[in-house]
């Protein structure tokens, strides 16, 4: 079997980003170590992606266009990520059968468990564990329900691009695949993706994921609020944030902007937190060892330090290519100090070999 290259395309609110990986002769497993070939990035409108879902088709679609005119990617077969308050995930046992036929008696079994018809909705279901009851055999697994349209927004913008979408991925699978390598498989892990308007985050133990949140909030929510503080363009308040950070001294004159970034960040943190002890709530006796950041938003200077004072947990920046090859040619000068960026994109090229 000759080598293949897939894409990874990450469509956030202020960026699309994409990761080309090349799998080695023979099956491609999670296991492997593939090389990144190309990575690319372009800015995205404020307003043309709300909420992890397009909104302007056109504007994205021409954003992608310019990415693979720049990025000069070797295929236009790509995996997308979804994953945004419409898409529900949680924890579902049922009784064993092979996975073909859970997929395919899913609408039957889960249409009493979803906020939303079956006909409206694509069904999915990650197995992560087996047992054995009183009731017999049983298997453990991740229910995955997204609004069917919200799905349909994004694949038509890729495709409005001349790209071909090949499958269609949880942002949350992608963000495991691309970080519970190494000795991260080997521990119980919050993985923390922090986007400009959504966060994920994705409890895994063992490189199991047990618990799976997505946050309705992100980075650009105290841009929004330095630039309505500050009355300033949002290109001028995000310099501002990041130059002021969360929790830190500041100057006098700089008080104002460190107030505004104060408040939705600590909201974002609070709302982490909780997720850590709901989590921990129900899972006793497996308590998480350690959070990994990773995603734009997780760049705000003093928020690691922030989170780990609220969780009380070690908060460390993750590196998704700490687990891949990078091949000779590629560009390092783009992801140096910003390999976070790609635990998404590179996330999502790894679902082929799932």
């Amino acid at each position: 079997m000759a080598t293949s290259r897939v894409v990874g395309l990450d469509i956030g609110t202020t960026f699309i980003r994409a990761a080309e990986l090349e799998f080695g002769r023979g099956p491609r497993t999670t296991r492997q170590t593939p090389t990144l070939v190309r990575y690319g990035q372009v800015p995205l409108p404020l307003g043309a992606v709300r909420g992890g879902e397009v909104a302007e088709s056109a504007i994205v679609s021409a954003a992608l266009r310019d990415l693979w005119a720049r990025t000069k990617f070797s295929t236009r077969d790509v995996v997308i990520g979804v994953g945004n308050q419409r898409v529900l995930v949680r924890e579902l046992e049922l009784p064993w059968m092979p996975a073909a036929q859970i997929r395919g008696s899913l609408a039957f079994q889960v249409q009493e468990l979803l906020p939303m018809s079956v006909d409206e909705a694509l069904l999915d279901y990650f197995p992560t564990g087996e047992s054995q009851g009183p009731a017999g055999r049983m298997i453990t697994g991740m229910l995955v329900a997204a609004q069917r349209d919200t799905v349909t927004a994004n694949v038509l913008a890729v495709e409005g691009a001349g790209l071909r979408p090949t499958m269609v991925d949880l942002n949350a699978f992608a963000l495991l695949r691309a970080m519970a390598r190494g000795p991260l498989a080997e521990q119980v892990v919050a993985f923390v993706d922090i986007g400009a308007r959504v966060s994920n985050v994705v409890v895994a133990a063992h490189g199991v994921p047990r618990f799976i949140r997505t946050l309705p909030s992100g980075g650009q929510d105290a841009t929004d609020a330095v630039a309505s503080a500050m009355q300033i363009s949002a290109m001028d308040a995000e310099r501002v944030k990041r130059e002021t950070g969360v929790g830190l001294q500041v100057a006098p004159e700089r008080q104002a902007a460190a107030d505004a970034v104060a408040t939705p960040t600590r909201a974002l943190v609070e709302a982490i937190r909780n997720t850590f002890v709901y989590y921990q709530g129900n899972h006793p006796g497996a308590g998480i060892e350690v959070v990994v950041l990773t995603g734009g938003g997780c760049h705000l200077a003093g928020l690691g330090q922030y989170l780990a004072s609220a969780s009380r947990l070690p908060v460390t920046l993750g590196d998704p290519l700490a687990g891949v090859k990078l091949n000779k040619s590629l560009d390092r000068s783009q992801l140096a100090g910003a390999e976070s960026l790609a635990a998404m994109p590179v996330g999502l090229a790894y679902g082929v070999a799932a």
